[in-house]
């Protein structure tokens, strides 16, 4: 992995650089600080997406059996 990047800190809601929080308290790396600074809004994204996938969804199973 490279050493620069920018990461998303999920306790400051700040952009970090490589020095910043542990890594279990942040989202990245990202290239940017723009994006990084957009972490929160892809991961909401990504998780509606995800609650739409028929491959990743399982309420369509609850009930049978």
């Amino acid at each position: 992995m490279t050493e620069g990047g920018y990461w998303f800190c999920l306790k400051h809601h700040t952009v970090e650089g490589p020095e910043g929080c542990p890594n279990k308290d942040r989202l990245g790396p990202y290239d940017t600080p723009a994006e990084a600074e957009q972490a929160l809004g892809k991961v909401e994204e990504r998780n509606e997406a995800w609650e739409h996938d028929p491959a990743w969804n399982d309420d369509a199973d609850e009930g049978d059996g």
